[in-house]
Formats: structure tokens, sequence, C-alpha cells
């Protein structure tokens, strides 16, 4: 296995960042630091310092002087847990029907969080939603082969996988496609002067001054502008008024405006252009094309904001049959493997998911890397810039770095010394504290995490 310097290295490279800033990184800690086979003790702390890193580079691109960056091990997968309560209490994150499910010839996972997706699931299994229990399911599954079933909902825009084994997925056209890609994409996608940024004094947070449109819902997405408010950018989360959150909005939140705006309607989509003439980066987490049908693609943002930093980040990649679609982080590691694999170092004979969900993690803080990154080039190179990344090219780059033997027998670490207590917009939120320690800016959260809709839609 690569140790956690050796991971992190290869990430900065991969974004053509300069090879002597990496000397200010400091990387303690050794897995297993959570019971799994997989290193996501080192996924979780190079990605964390990737990104903070690369914010640091940024401020001294700008005329700062750098500074050491230091990210613990356990820390850093404790953060990754997403661990948070409000008001005491750990709010319910799955809904009745998510899950594994027995069919006929194997598995399917289904992701039933939200209320379309559930009904959808149940209708396809001929199941009346308003009346159906999960029993109901379990015995309509074991009629269904676990490849129609997948087949029939991914017709429907459904969210379901079967599950699979490593060299299953490597036999799939998607399998495939996803291995000859790499972990994750910084294109130049239109001409544009350096843009310049505010000034930094000598206390300003590495990324003070940088305008970040947050627009995304699910994990990832609100993971990575989560760490670049705790680098000190000005993010505003954006949501539709129309569609569900998960509960984990209010750990998310933290360091952000919340606003409000609905595409479908003329003034807002107009609110939402007047936002980008002031931003400096763009993050978008939908369905892939579901933005471009607005009018809001990398190159019709591009062509608006010069030397914008556009991100994006999808399911499955860009390339291959699945690429259209929909995927959550359970659903990915069902399809590629990691299920199948956890289960069988354990000898239980069932599937067994990783210990939190790495993929969405991992790629939320590769797109707080690849944001800060891309404004670093912007700053050398001029132009407008599109990162993109993917939670099945995080599952490959994890795989990638390879197996711990006995990882399952490691116990789950204290998360006390790492908690912090705020008051929010949801109540009194107990979350895990950024795992990033910069020397001279200490990374945290200057607002309190609030509800969809209180902020206004304008800097």
């Amino acid at each position: 296995m690569p140790d956690a310097f050796e991971t992190l290295t290869h990430l900065w490279q991969l974004a053509g960042l300069p090879g002597d800033a990496l000397s200010f990184a400091e990387l303690p800690g050794q897995d297993p630091v959570f019971p799994s086979t997989f290193a996501v003790g080192a996924a979780a702390q190079s990605t964390i310092a990737a990104a903070a890193l690369a914010a640091c580079e940024l401020a001294h691109a700008r005329g700062a002087a750098r500074q050491n960056v230091s990210v613990d091990m356990t820390h850093a997968a404790v953060e990754c847990t997403g661990h948070f309560t409000l008001d005491g209490q750990a709010p319910e994150t799955w809904g009745p029907f998510s899950g594994l499910y027995r069919c006929a010839d194997g598995y399917v996972r289904i992701h039933a969080n939200f209320a379309h997706h559930q009904d959808g699931a149940l209708r396809v299994l001929g199941l009346d939603p308003a009346t159906a229990k999960r029993d109901d399911a379990e015995r309509a599954l074991l009629g269904w082969r676990a490849i129609d079933f997948e087949d029939a909902c991914a017709q429907r825009g459904l969210v379901v996988t079967m599950l699979r084994s490593f060299d299953e997925w490597d036999a799939t056209p998607q399998g495939r496609a996803i291995a000859a890609q790499p972990l994750m994409t910084l294109t130049r996608i239109g001409d544009a002067p350096p843009r310049q940024l505010p000034p930094l004094s000598t206390n300003d947070r590495p990324l003070a001054g940088v305008r970040v449109l947050d627009f995304t819902r699910i994990l990832a997405g609100p993971v990575g502008g989560r760490a670049l408010a705790a680098f000190g950018a000005d993010v505003m989360l954006v949501n539709s008024p129309h569609l569900p959150n998960i509960s984990a909005i209010a750990d998310t939140s933290r360091g952000k405006r919340s606003a409000h705006l609905d595409l479908q309607s003329d003034d807002d989509r107009a609110a939402l252009w007047r936002l980008i003439d002031g931003a400096h980066v763009f993050s978008q987490g939908y369905r892939p094309g579901g933005l471009a049908a607005l009018g809001f693609a990398p190159e019709a943002v591009a062509q608006r904001r010069p030397g914008i930093v556009y991100v994006s980040l999808t399911a499955y990649g860009t390339q291959g049959p699945w690429a259209g679609r929909r995927g959550f982080d359970s659903l990915v590691q069902t399809a590629m493997g990691f299920n199948a694999a956890e289960g069988e170092a354990q000898g239980a004979g069932k599937p067994r998911p990783l210990p939190m969900q790495m993929l969405d993690m991992a790629s939320g803080f590769l797109m707080a890397f690849g944001a800060a990154a891309a404004l670093w080039k912007q700053q050398r190179e001029g132009g407008s810039w599109h990162v993109q990344v993917s939670l099945a090219q995080t599952g490959q780059w994890l795989r990638g770095l390879g197996r711990i033997d006995g990882g399952l027998r490691a116990a789950i670490p204290d998360f006390a010394p790492f908690l912090e207590r705020q008051a929010s917009g949801f109540g009194e939120l107990e979350a895990v504290r950024p795992s990033a320690q910069l020397a001279r800016t200490p990374a945290g959260y200057e607002r309190a995490s609030e509800p969809p809709g209180t902020s206004e839609a304008r800097w």
C-alpha cells in the first residue's frame, strides 16, 4: 500500500501544482483507523490535505506566505463519517425502504430516501406505495433477477443497483470506461485573463474573498462547499424551494449562506446569472444535463463569466453507458464491488458496506481540491476551467490504494475529541470540526448552518 504522503503527492501531481509546496504537509496516522479492509483513513486524510494545501497554495499565489497543513488520519476519517446530532439526537438518515434486498439470484440495493424514488421502486414491484411494507418489497424481489430489476428501475430514472463483485464490475462496459479515466480532470474551457482576487491580509484564511456558488444537494457536493467555507470562501448554497433535502444539510451547511432559487422562473434564472457575475466558482451536482437544459452548462457559464471555475459531480463519470445515470454513494459501493469484497473478507456470507460514505466524502474534498487548484491555474495562466469528479472514479481510486489485512478487526475510534457544538438554524448542532489544521489561519466556520432560503440570493 502507498503511504499517505505518496497518495497526497499523486493527487498534487494530477492537478499540476508546485511540488515544493508538499513539504508543508504533515500527515500523522496509519490505517486501519476504522474497521475496513480498504484504506479509508488514507483516502480521507489525503483528500482533505489536498484541499487544504491547495487553498493555501492559492493564497501563496495571492501574496501570502505558505503555512504548514497537518491532517491527522483518525480525525480525517471521523470527519468523513458525517456524524452530527441536533439537540442531542441523531436524525434518521435512511428511508424505511432503503437498503439491500435478496433477489432470485443475488442482491440489489434500493436508495429510497426520497419519496419519489421510493414510490417508483415500489411501483416497479407492483406494490402500492400507500400501503406497502418493507416485507412486501422483500417478498416481491425474490421473484426478480437482480439485473432485471436494476434495468427496469434505470429505465425509469430510479436509483437501484445490483450487487457485483470487483470482477463482475470490471467486466461491464461501465467498469471498463471508469478504469480508463483518471481520478479527476481539470480542463480549460475558455479564454480569459487572470482574474484578480481581493488582496489578503496576514490573518485572512486562504480563500478569503473567493465567492462560491454551491449548487449541490446530496452529501458529496455540499461537503466540498463546506470545505471551501472552512478555508475562508464566501459560499452561497442555492436550493430549489420545490426539492427535498436530507437531514445532513444541517451539518453540511456550516459556514454557508443558504438561498432559494426556482430555475423554472425567469426572474430566478436572471437572479442566478447575477450571482454568477460575481462568483469565482460554480459547483454543481445535479443529474447529468440537468442544469445544461436550463442554460447553465459549463461553456455557457464561462462565456457569461470568463475566468470562472465550474465544478461538476456525477455518479458514474462522463463516459460509458451509465454516464447519464443517477447514483448515490451506497449504490456505487454496491455496483462496483466494495460491499461484496467487505462481506467476503468478513466471512459472514453477507455483503457489508464501508464504515462511512467514503466515496461521497472523498469526492467532496476532491471537488474542493479541484476548485482551489483550478483557481491557482487561473491566477497563473488565465482561462476558464472545468473540474470533473465522479463517485465511481473516486471508487476506482480507493480500490487502487490497496487492501488491509485484518482491517475489519480495527475498533471504531472515540469521536469525542473531534466534536464541537454551536447553535444553528436547525437546533443545537454537534458535529466534527475540520480535521485540516492550518498553522497560521485555522480552518473553521464563521457562519452557523441555516435552513434553505434563510439568506437572500445576492452577494
